[in-house]
């Protein structure tokens, strides 16, 4: 029996306690300025997968990766200690690319507005192709 609801709860009890331990006890140099963003745990409670986001450029975020590939016992640790467990998940983590996506949606949206713009200058000074209007009326064929 899997129980989601408890999976839910490990999920975000996982993400506090490595949020804290990254900050307060680990002591790597390589790790930038680092914000666990979600995690998930898998229904039987085996594996958590933590997302994270990191201030800085591409290095910063590989320096960050590699800190936490190798402070994942200690994490892991403290997370069985914290959580009092039978078995602690492992750990995977996943940088979050939230903010490029974000920046790329922000860059669309900007585009779109733009050619709405375009558009509606164009409209604004367009004729109609024909007639003014266009539509035949019975009434005014008969007196015709």
């Amino acid at each position: 029996m899997t129980d989601v609801a408890r999976a839910r709860r490990l999920a975000d009890r996982i993400k506090v306690v490595v949020a804290e331990t990254v900050e307060r006890g680990v002591k790597d140099p390589r790790l930038g300025f680092v914000t666990f963003t979600d995690a998930r745990v898998t229904p039987d409670l085996r594996e958590a997968t933590l997302y994270y986001t990191v201030l800085g450029d591409d290095t910063a975020l590989a320096d960050t990766a590699a800190a936490l590939e190798s402070a994942k016992g200690v994490l892991r640790a403290e997370i069985g200690r914290q959580c009092r467990l039978r078995h602690t998940p492992s750990l995977t983590f996943n940088a979050d690319r939230v903010p490029e996506t974000a920046d790329h949606i922000e860059a669309l949206v900007r585009q779109a507005r733009e050619q709405d713009a375009r558009v509606a200058a164009a409209a604004a000074t367009a004729l109609p192709a024909g007639e003014a209007d266009p539509y035949r009326r019975p009434a005014e064929d008969d007196e015709a």
